[in-house]
Parts: C-alpha cells; structure tokens; sequence
C-alpha cells in the first residue's frame, strides 16, 4: 500500500480541437462550473487539427477564475525552457497562480523534426529535460543575486536574467514511463503524470518504487513527489471493465488506485460534459469520501481489547493516545478532546420556507439515551465530528444555490462563465451556469446519502440494534430528499424553458433546504455519539 497521504484533486483532459474553438474553451470553462479542479491540454505543435496550446491556456485562464491549468504535457523540444520559464510565470501572474508545467521529454520525433526541432535518443531527451528544469527553476529564482547560467550539453544559458517570479510555487510534473525519465522525477520533479492507458498491470509500483529510491538518493522524501494519472472510461449502468460501469464502479476503482498507488490526482480524458458533470458530481465526492474514512481509519492507532477493561485498573489507567489528525471541528462547536463527549450537533432551528411538508417531524424515533458517566477518546469522538463537517459542506453549498438564484435574478452573475457557444443572451447563459451547479449539487448529495445506506447505516444496525428504527427512518428520509431533488432537476428544466420559471424554481430549492436541513440536524442528533460509542469510522 503507497499511499503518500496528498489532498485529492480531479481534472480534465480537454482536447484542444481548433474545428470548433467555442466548444473546445466551453468544456474547459464547464470543468471549472461543475466543480473540477484542473484543466489540462495536450500539446503537439506539429498538429494543424489543434490550437496551439499556450495560446489556449491564456485564454481559457482568462475566461475562468478558480480551476488550475496546464499543459498534459509542455512538448519541450519545441518549448525552449528559457522562454517557456517566462510564459509559465507570466500567465502564473495573470491567472493568479492558476499554472502547473507539465513537461516531456518528446515524442514523434518526425513530426518535431519537421518544424525544426532537433531529434534526440531516449538518453539525451532524459538530459535535455534535467537541464530544462534547471534552466526554469534558475529564472523563476528571481530573489538570488546574478544571472542564470546553465551550460549544457542541449540547453545553454549564459546570464539571462532572472525573472518574473510565479505567483506561487509552480509544480513541475513529468510525463515519464521509463527508468531513466522515473529517476529523474524523483530526483527533481514535484510530480509524475503517466497516463492509465499507456501502463501495464504493475507498472505503477514499479514506478513508485524508483521514484521513491531516487527521491530517497536526491535527500527527499518519496511524499515530495505528486503521483498524477491520466484516465478514460465510460460511465454505464453495468460494469464492463475497468472504469467502465457506473459512477460508484468509478469511485471504488480509483479508491484502490488512490490508496493502493499514492494516486492523488485524476485527470479524466473526455471532452464530452455528461461524462465530466458525473466525474465531478458524482465520482470525485465520493472517491474523498471513502479516502478520508480510510486514512482515518489507518491513522487509528491499534487498540487491543480486554475481556474485562473495568475490571483491570492498571489498564483503565493507562494514557489515552494521541489525537487523531483531522480537519477540525467549526469554531462554534466544542473542540474534540479526551472526556466526556463534546461533539455538538447541529440543531435544528425551525424556520421552514415552504408551506409543503415532505413527512412529520414528530413522529421520528430517537435512539438510547447515552450513559452521562462514559468517557470518550479524541480519535472516538472525530467521527461524528468529521459527519458534521460533511453536513456544514452541504449547509454552505445549499446557501451557494440560493445565492445564485438570488443573482441569477439580478442579473449579476458574470456571462463568461457559461459555455461559450451559449451567447444569444446573458440571462440564457446565467441559467445554464445555474442548472450546472444545481445539478452537480444534488449529485453530492445523492452520493453522500448512498456511501450511507450501503456502509454505515448496516454497520450501527448490527451493533446496537436499538438504533434499527433510527435508521430505518433515515433511510426513508433519504428517499423522500431524492424526490425533492427530482422536483428541483423538473424546476430547472421548467426555468430554462420559461421566463417565469424562477418562481417554480425558488419554491422547490425552498422545500429541498427544509428538507435536507431538517434531516441533517436530526441525523447528527442521533447519530454523534453512537458513532464515539461503537467505534464506527
């Protein structure tokens, strides 16, 4: 298990067609709507069929305002690093340090010959990439006194200037597959970007293994080094292979690629939305999701139990480890230490905006009153923290759609972001913007909802049946939310196709927010401290 313990990120793989530019920047510009966080190109200066690459970075950067960017990777033998140095820094600068380089070793040594660039072994391509990197390292060091100089065997630098600096730390990732190219990732590289297609089984802790050792050899650590992976599938109701079945197939898959192969970020090859909306709705919540639940539970120490802990005062005395490491409680909560139990749920304020109800309120169950004398550990207590943490993410992304549609009607919501081939009028395009958030939204939900009737919800069941009915109802409830989301994907559908649609529209986000909120707030009601009591992670 190589699991390097980085912060998942998901992007895409845009193809940088020049048949139709609108589209090409449209997907690129979803894929930061539907809340992705990379968007990448290929590039290949000798294929008339595609936009220069850079020039398409700049200007997608220019249309988008969050998603990070970079070449799926910099052809480097006709990119001369000493400018390629200073265009990377400068769109660093211009997008607000939104720019990671991307860079090979080359590939089609025709093609590049034939627009004048110089055909090189394997081996030379391995050092003229080392001395690549030293080059836009030395002038993106625009703080060490003196001019860059690098005399190499195919790139020589003889006292430029150094200069601009990036706006933050740009990473330097390497599309590397063989020996030579993994060993100097590890030695210099912040990253390694193979694709998926292009490995054969075991090639990815083949891989690890080398890069780990150079790292090791260099004076780094193997965690310095980002594991990155291009991707392709198909999303279909049964599985047929790998990644191709439906969203929960895909979450599983790269799971095991996350914490089996330190693989932290997916970068998905498609140019088709349907299938980047499921990738960021869908597959990528819920691949966080069982990642974190995991790493927490590795991160647990090991705890053996006694026949009779309480009646061995030598053991009951012993020190309680130390906390676990996790994101922390808000500041409003009680923070998670060693005692009684501390975890506050969120209550439920009653303010309701909608005239419908969805079920009574006051015919819930409740599950056994908690013994007021237990004590409770820190790593015992972070999972009802880290359930709550979950729900105050779906509390702020409900408050996001009723933001939006509060600016929607105000016409406030900037017309660039929508896809550009939707330009007839900016209210058309303000709604599509909206649909895509709305639409993603009510995917993470479903998701979150569906890793609990299948995971959780079993497991308190078969440890403390009195808690059945507890579940048994928020199982329901969770019914009952998926067909106030179906009422808000119908409320879209009539938006878009109606001027006076936003009523409809408004009402139905309005039932979906006492619905969820009132659910929410009951689940952490009962559900915290069983979570500390049964040692459920």
């Amino acid at each position: 298990m190589s699991d390097y313990g980085h912060d998942l990120v998901f992007g895409s793989f845009v193809t940088p067609s020049n048949d139709d530019p609108d589209r090409t920047v449209g997907v690129a510009v979803l894929s930061e709507q539907v809340g992705l966080d990379l968007v990448t190109f290929q590039d290949h200066p000798y294929q008339p069929a595609f936009l220069d690459t850079w020039t398409l970075l700049s200007f997608v950067a220019a249309r988008t305002n969050r998603v990070h960017l970079a070449a799926n990777v910099t052809n480097l033998p006709l990119r001369p690093p000493a400018v390629l140095a200073r265009s990377v820094a400068s769109l660093d600068l211009l997008s607000g340090g939104r720019v990671g380089l991307g860079l090979g070793a080359g590939a089609f040594w025709d093609a590049i010959e034939a627009m004048g660039g110089r055909r090189l072994t394997p081996g030379q391509g391995v050092r003229a990439l080392e001395e690549a990197i030293e080059v836009i390292r030395q002038l993106w060091d625009a703080e060490t006194r003196g001019g860059v100089r690098v005399d190499g065997e195919f790139h020589r630098v003889v006292g430029a200037k150094r200069g601009p600096a990036p706006a933050h730390v740009v990473p330097i990732w390497l599309g590397a597959y063989k020996p030579r190219m993994l060993q100097l990732t590890g030695r210099r590289a912040d990253g390694w970007l193979p694709s998926l297609g292009y490995l054969q089984p075991g090639d990815l802790a083949k891989g690890n293994a080398i890069i780990d050792d150079a790292a090791q050899q260099a004076g780094r650590a193997p965690q310095d080094v980002r594991r990155l992976l291009n991707i392709s599938g198909e999303f279909s109701a049964v599985g047929r292979g790998q990644l191709n079945g439906p969203a929960d197939q895909w979450a599983r898959e790269l799971t095991e690629l996350a914490l089996g192969e330190g693989v932290s970020t997916f970068i998905l090859a498609s140019d088709d939305p349907d299938d980047l909306r499921r990738f960021a709705g869908e597959v990528a919540p819920a691949v966080r999701e069982l990642v974190a639940a995991e790493r927490e539970r590795a991160a647990a120490p090991e705890r053996t139990p006694t026949p009779d802990r309480a009646a061995e005062p030598e053991l009951a005395a012993e020190p309680e480890p130390a906390p676990v490491a996790a994101a922390p409680v808000r500041a409003s909560r009680a923070s998670v230490t060693g005692g009684a139990f501390a975890v506050v749920p969120t209550p439920d304020d009653g303010v309701r905006r909608s005239d419908q109800k969805v079920w009574d309120e006051s015919v819930r169950p409740t599950g056994p009153t908690p013994d007021p004398d237990r004590t409770y550990t820190p790593h015992e207590q972070a999972t009802g923290a880290h359930l709550v943490q979950i729900h105050d993410g779906l509390r702020a992304e409900l408050a996001q759609i009723h933001d939006l549609i509060e600016q929607v009607a105000a016409g406030e919501i900037d017309a660039g972001t929508a896809r550009s081939h939707i330009n007839t009028m900016t209210m058309r395009q303000n709604r599509w913007t909206l649909g895509v958030y709305c639409e993603s939204y009510c995917r993470i939900v479903t998701t979150h909802h569906t890793i609990e009737d299948q995971s959780l919800f079993p497991r308190l069941r078969a440890r403390d049946p009195r808690l059945g009915p507890v579940v048994d109802r928020l199982e329901q409830e969770h019914h009952v939310i998926h067909d106030v989301l179906e009422g808000v994907d119908r409320a879209l559908v009539a938006y878009v196709g109606s001027p006076d649609g936003l009523t409809e529209l408004r009402a139905a986000v309005d039932l979906l927010t006492d619905a969820l909120l009132s659910h929410l707030s009951y689940e952490e009601r009962e559900l915290v401290e069983p979570l500390a009591r049964l040692g459920i992670a």
